[in-house]
């Protein structure tokens, strides 16, 4: 409080409310979860901006892990299609158990993600050509292959061969689903030979692989395409680089299991922006549509 004296008497100039006088409250913006920093370039993004773009940033043309239900609206005609076997769930045959039940593991990813397993199957158009489209879903366990995989791949080559449709599998994947051991294992050979039959009626398929693809699903059917593409800077291999260097005790080159190195040694046949990726696969499903009569 001031004050001033006339003599010895103090006289108050003014004097301090008990309580501040509020000011009124201000409008904030919720901010949070609107920017993404983009893991190659470091930019930060208006998210908007990215989901424009079909998750490639727009600065270094990054491209980011894409959902699966999100990739089949970009592949689609209009975004529509029917969904096959939905329903398909594991029963978590070996009643597996690490540092938590694999059970409680799939009600948490069905939680997450709103699916039953790792891979959705699509029937619809794709530039005015009926298609059948698996893409997985990484956030589902890492994308992981399990028997309700391999079943739904399995049972969409089967529908290819039925209605003479092409078929195109998009691979997101950490490979086999370790909690179901042996029984992972046994997708493999169980989608390649259902390939092989889809070769015996001569219709396409066209392999997508995306960033990841690695283990049991690069074992199988991800590398057993008519053709095999990829999407720019995907991580792509069985073992991981750590493991090999640790084999083979040598240091791996620059840029080893990346799209661009695999394609430069023969393991690709094309790198496909993600903005070109549909008319891509319409046009190349057309040829060879064409091609096997």
């Amino acid at each position: 409080m001031n004050q001033w004296f006339i003599g010895s008497i103090p006289m108050v100039w003014f004097r301090r409310e008990q309580q501040p006088i509020e000011s009124p409250k201000e409008k904030r913006i919720q901010t949070e979860g609107l920017w993404v920093k983009c893991d190659d370039c470091k930019q930060i993004l208006w998210k908007k901006d990215l989901e424009n773009s079909l998750l490639c940033c727009p600065k270094c043309n990054h491209h980011f892990k894409m959902g699966s239900r999100a990739r089949l609206e970009m592949l689609f005609d209009d975004g529509q299609y029917t969904e096959h076997d939905a329903g398909l769930a594991s029963t978590d045959p070996l009643q597996f158990k690490d540092t938590k039940r694999y059970s409680d593991r799939l009600r948490q990813a069905e939680k997450n993600t709103g699916l039953k397993d790792a891979l959705i199957t699509g029937e619809g158009q794709l530039e005015g050509m009926p298609a059948i489209i698996c893409a997985m879903e990484f956030q589902f366990i890492g994308g992981s292959m399990g028997a309700v995989v391999g079943e739904k791949v399995t049972r969409a080559i089967d529908r290819c061969i039925e209605k003479k449709l092409p078929l195109v599998v998009v691979s997101c994947s950490g490979g086999a689903r370790m909690m179901e051991g042996a029984i992972s294992l046994m997708q493999m050979s169980k989608i390649s030979a259902a390939l092989a039959r889809l070769d015996e009626v001569r219709k396409p398929y066209i392999s997508v692989l995306t960033d990841p693809t690695t283990g049991g699903v690069t074992a199988s059917f991800a590398m057993l395409g008519d053709l095999n593409i990829a999407e720019p800077g995907a991580l792509i291999g069985f073992a991981g680089p750590r493991v090999i260097e640790q084999t083979i005790r040598q240091k791996l080159p620059p840029g080893f299991q990346r799209a661009e190195f695999l394609l430069a040694h023969g393991m690709l046949d094309a790198i496909v922006p993600r903005k070109e990726l549909k008319a891509f696969l319409a046009r190349t499903a057309r040829l060879l549509r064409a091609w096997d009569g």
